[in-house]
């Protein structure tokens, strides 16, 4: 495995530097859970507005090993609670987010107000990469 190259992180950024939808999974109590969200990459790692309370939180926070997959790309990492959308130390994620948001992040369906609205980081550990017959095995961490 090898550490990310431009190359593949060129492909990452085009591919889901933007609002993407990717397959979330998480486990409870040995069980898998699987959802789509809307994300966005950034530098080693995708960001999710999402609920605090709700179960895919819940789960992170009792296992934050998870796995997400989209567009040709598979890969694992952890599950960060960056905390409250509007915090102080969000603020440049959370700017970020509403560019690649944009079409649909002020529609009224989230709740500004509620320090429950927060932020899901998944910071990628590895992850396999398809593009025009070529594959990335990738270690994030290096």
């Amino acid at each position: 495995m090898e550490k990310l190259s431009r190359e593949a992180e060129k492909i990452v950024v085009e591919r889901f530097g933007k609002d993407s939808i990717i397959a979330l999974a998480t486990t409870m109590d040995g069980k898998p859970y699987v959802r789509s969200v809307n994300s966005f990459y950034d530098d080693g790692a995708f960001y999710v507005l999402t609920y605090g309370l709700s179960n895919k939180m819940k789960q992170i926070e009792k296992n934050p090993n998870v796995a997400i997959s989209g567009d040709w790309f598979t890969a694992s990492g952890k599950g960060i609670n960056l905390g409250y959308f509007g915090k102080k130390e969000n603020e440049i994620i959370a700017n970020k987010m509403r560019v690649a948001f944009s079409e649909w992040i002020d529609n009224g369906h989230n709740n500004f107000e509620d320090e429950n609205t927060c932020i899901l980081c998944v910071k990628l550990v590895d992850g396999v990469l398809l593009s025009h017959g070529t594959r990335y095995e990738i270690d994030f961490t290096k």
